[in-house]
């Protein structure tokens, strides 16, 4: 069977609406190649998946649908991965649930090589970016790959981080991968189709829906040996993607944060629940039984000479300070203590937050 005809029967089979991946694994765990369950009568259809679900796969006719996703993967860079193809991700083959057909943008081979999730949450603290880019370049510079999942905050950061040192990352998004979510992304996620991949189990044309999520959540743990979260609210779904990695067998790494950012108490619940807790890239390359890095260069710049701005920055410590504390700690002026915040903040040392507070940054992906 030519190799078109061959893929046209797996998407034929996955773009049936109303026949989900238990159904389909069923399907092709009793009949083998999706050819041999088009060719099955009714009768034997209906005694492996139900009535409804037989005359699903007979009376749904979607050639319409199967010519544009064959019209996309035709595309340079583009790939429709069967669970029947040698390049499909092992590591998905050991889920549950793994997706019966992938959508790739990018470079394929990069599915076969050792990665780690990095993963927090969108809403992150200027702290938790800048880890989030120390980390991924550190794992990155190990030639790690990266995979995130294209959201605004850590994963963004995370992207950017294992790019910025000329390393790898995938991108796994819950939409259509024809269709790049969020819209602020759309420049990096531009950039990860020509220097990594973007991967998708959902339809060409899939918008963004919360359902999709912890679909796409399952496969960048699955698609790693560990997930690391850099920052996570309790509610986060980063959660849910630390949960699926240790229900797959993944390690889970965790990033601590002051007691007193919300951001930092979902990644403290998961220190407390078994969760490694890390401080270096080295804490997981050890866990993963990985070489050890050589300390990758601090992102953070030279401290500046001067003595009132150094010790402006200690008494600052690493926990979001309002102003008006910070004056009464240093016993400088309102002016001279503003003048040196700016420096500060220009020399990337301090984070400008709501409300008129300050926070200390630190690259904390480097061995200390």
């Amino acid at each position: 069977m030519p190799a078109d005809a061959a893929v046209a029967d797996w998407l034929r089979l996955t773009l049936i609406p109303g026949v989900g991946g238990a159904s389909q694994r069923k399907l092709l765990a009793a009949f083998g190649l999706p050819a041999h369950v088009f060719a099955a009568g009714r009768p034997a259809l209906a005694a492996v998946v139900g009535d409804k679900t037989a005359d699903l796969l007979l009376g749904t006719d979607n050639r319409d649908a199967v010519a544009a996703a064959l019209d996309w993967a035709a595309a340079p860079g583009r790939r429709l991965l069967t669970l029947a193809d040698d390049d499909y991700p092992r590591p998905l083959l050991d889920i549950p649930d793994p997706p019966t057909l992938l959508y790739v943008r990018g470079r394929v081979e990069l599915l076969a090589r050792p990665a780690l999730a990095v993963v927090g949450s969108r809403n992150a603290t200027p702290q938790g970016e800048a880890n989030a880019r120390a980390f991924a370049g550190a794992l990155a510079a190990q030639g790690i790959v990266v995979v995130s999942g294209l959201a605004l905050g850590i994963d963004a950061a995370a992207h950017r981080g294992a790019l910025a040192g000329g390393g790898a990352t995938i991108a796994v998004v819950g939409t259509g991968a024809d269709r790049l979510y969020p819209a602020r992304n759309r420049a990096l996620a531009e950039e990860i189709a020509d220097k990594g991949a973007i991967v998708s189990e959902f339809p060409l044309g899939t918008p963004a829906a919360a359902a999709n999520f912890p679909r796409r959540n399952r496969l960048i743990a699955g698609l790693a040996r560990g997930v690391l979260v850099v920052e996570a609210a309790v509610e986060s779904g980063s959660l849910i993607t630390a949960r699926l990695a240790g229900e797959q067998g993944r390690e889970v790494f965790a990033v601590p944060g002051s007691i007193h950012s919300p951001q930092a108490r979902g990644c403290h619940r998961l220190i407390r629940q078994g969760a490694k807790l890390v401080e270096t890239v080295d804490d997981i390359l050890e866990e993963l039984a990985l070489p050890a890095a050589a300390a990758p260069a601090s992102a953070e710049p030279v401290a500046p000479a001067d003595r009132e701005a150094q010790a402006v920055l200690d008494l600052a410590g690493f926990d979001p300070v309002g102003f008006d504390e910070l004056l009464g700690r240093s016993g400088l002026t309102a002016d001279a203590l503003s003048v040196i915040l700016l420096r500060l903040e220009l020399d990337g040392r301090v984070a400008s937050l709501p409300g008129g507070r300050y926070q200390r940054q630190a690259e904390c992906a480097q061995r200390q």
